[in-house]
């Protein structure tokens, strides 16, 4: 019997050593070991250099949080994890504090994304993802995921993308992502969101700020599932800031579907302008989309496109739209908007966007601004 014993303190001993080597190589130290050794249950990581970043991600559990100090980050391959949290035990991926972390794919080869999470109930959160070749951060059949106050920005694809089957109860919130544009297809695929190709209930964007991207703002081709918007902005998309001379990027603000699948998406409280195409389409999906006070001003098509489906538009606001007010089929069911009989247009307050483009607050929601605001509490955007 004794011996026995002996045998199984000396595996247990090991595993604990094995478990704490492995925390070391990811450049912190984990706090919190299970039973066994084999996991840590509560683990907190601490990188300052671009190998200890790739090794944090790469060897992530439920539980891991990973904190990067401030500075510039450049990956020689993309950031991927298939580690899954739990909704109690979550994996995070966060700045230092409130220092400013950019990861940077400018070393990544042709092609690569800069960062992929194939994993569920991850937090991501203060952080930068810039410059890669292709896709900027792209989540697959993720459940639970929180992805807050992060930037996506000049990558040569779409800056932020959520995608797969079992995509379920995710929260994007306060994303700013713009400038990316996608050099092989001449601009027609790089949005600021890409919410395609899956499924999954509960997906909510808010707080977004998507603009200056070469195709459009918030693309929510194929995917089967309604998805919420609300408070976000979609601005100046679609325009040939690359000199390209063959380019062909789209231009909507928020582009509600398309590709056969009819799917009622939540549209609230939003706006978009200054796009080269649509402020809202419905990129021909049917399903019953429902949009209610959101505002649309100085698009260079329609304000609000919704010809073929069966779309509920309501306290809709449309102004100086080169392309008309709305274009509705018979479909449609409008009411209460300002193109509507004896709906009246309330002014604005201001139509300067400089304040639109500013910090965020302190917290990460929209700035403070008068732009596009009426003070109407029935009709258009609160801007906010």
């Amino acid at each position: 019997m004794r011996l026995s014993t002996g045998r199984h303190r000396r595996t247990r001993t090991l595993s604990i050593a094995a478990a704490v080597a492995v925390a070391a190589g990811a450049g912190g130290v984990y706090l919190g070991l299970t039973n066994d050794g084999a996991q840590a249950a509560t683990s907190t990581v601490t990188v300052s250099t671009t190998a200890q970043l790739e090794s944090a991600v790469k060897n992530a559990v439920a539980g891991t949080v990973i904190q990067v100090r401030g500075g510039t980050y450049y990956p020689a391959a993309t950031l991927k994890s298939t580690a899954s949290g739990t909704s109690s035990n979550r994996i995070t991926l966060q700045a230092y504090g409130s220092e400013k972390v950019k990861i940077d794919g400018s070393k990544l080869p042709a092609g690569s994304w800069l960062a992929g999470i194939y994993g569920s109930y991850w937090t991501v959160q203060n952080l930068t993802f810039q410059k890669s070749p292709a896709q900027g951060f792209v989540v697959t059949s993720s459940k639970g995921g929180v992805f807050k106050n992060l930037v996506t920005a000049d990558n040569g694809d779409s800056g932020f993308t959520l995608r797969g089957d079992n995509t379920v109860d995710n929260l994007v919130q306060n994303l700013d992502s713009h400038g990316n544009y996608d050099a092989a297809g001449h601009g027609q695929n790089a949005d600021g969101i890409a919410i395609k190709f899956g499924s999954g209930s509960g997906n909510r964007i808010t707080g977004a700020r998507l603009y200056n991207n070469s195709d459009d703002g918030l693309d929510l081709w194929q995917f089967s599932t309604p998805v919420t918007i609300e408070h976000s902005w979609a601005f100046g998309n679609g325009k040939n800031r690359w000199s390209d001379a063959a380019f062909e990027g789209n231009g909507n603000g928020f582009k509600l579907g398309g590709g056969g699948v009819a799917v009622a998406h939540l549209v609230n409280n939003n706006a978009a302008w200054d796009n080269t195409l649509h402020g809202f389409t419905e990129n021909s999906n049917t399903g019953a989309i429902a949009l209610n006070r959101n505002t649309a001003y100085s698009n260079a098509q329609a304000g609000f496109y919704f010809a073929t489906g069966k779309a509920r538009l309501a306290r809709n606001l449309a102004v100086s739209n080169k392309g008309g007010l709305s274009k509705l089929g018979s479909s449609t069911v409008s009411a209460a908007n300002n193109w509507d009989s004896g709906v009246s247009t309330p002014a604005f307050r201001s139509t300067d966007a400089t304040t639109a483009y500013g910090a965020r607050k302190p917290d990460g929601s929209l700035p403070a601004t008068t732009f596009l605001t009426t003070g109407s509490t029935t009709i258009g955007s609160t801007m906010n």
